[in-house]
């Protein structure tokens, strides 16, 4: 999952990132619509995520760092337990409950990841990443249609992530016994 992208994001020293990037973050997504390739779609990927993060207050900030290590070291009581705090800190932040949805998808509490997911989605309708865990969510839960309807929401926002079309084609196989 992309979750890595945003490690690399999170470990990087503020001033190290590009400029506060969430002024431009609607020219950021209308981009990533436009991406001609994967490439360009990855790089779009990072430059969102870190101005995902840079709407965090420093002590949300801190706590995404470490629930995200912890997720990385597959930790997930403790990334669980940083992604609730940063959500109960800052429970305007998409990327907190975004976060907090991938830890539990992994730990195995669907339902609580998907009660996440409806959290970031509702403060931001076009967090792809919040969608793509959606669609994972689906998958383990086998429910292909709900899998591929989130995937094709992505696909909708990054059509060029990187495996697209792809998974798509494999989710339209398993949900609706199409090869294309």
């Amino acid at each position: 999952m992309r979750w890595a992208v945003l490690l690399v994001v999170l470990a990087l020293p503020a001033y190290a990132r590009a400029q506060p990037a969430d002024s431009d973050l609607p020219g950021m997504m209308a981009a990533l619509k436009a991406a001609p390739d994967p490439h360009a779609a990855t790089d779009l990927e990072q430059r969102i995520a870190a101005a995902w993060l840079d709407q965090a207050t420093p002590a949300v900030r801190l706590l995404l760092q470490s629930g995200s290590v912890a997720l990385d070291a597959r930790s997930l009581g403790e990334a669980e337990s940083d992604f609730s705090a940063a959500t109960t800190l800052q429970p305007s932040l998409p990327d907190a409950w975004s976060l907090s949805a991938l830890a539990r998808y992994h730990a195995g509490d669907g339902a609580g990841a998907i009660r996440d997911i409806a959290h970031a989605l509702m403060l931001d309708p076009e967090h792809f990443t919040a969608l793509e865990t959606l669609s994972y969510v689906a998958e383990a839960q086998s429910d292909w249609r709900g899998a591929l309807d989130a995937w094709q929401k992505v696909l909708a926002i990054d059509p060029e992530i990187e495996g697209g079309a792809d998974r798509l084609k494999e989710l339209r196989r398993r949900a609706l016994g199409q090869s294309t």
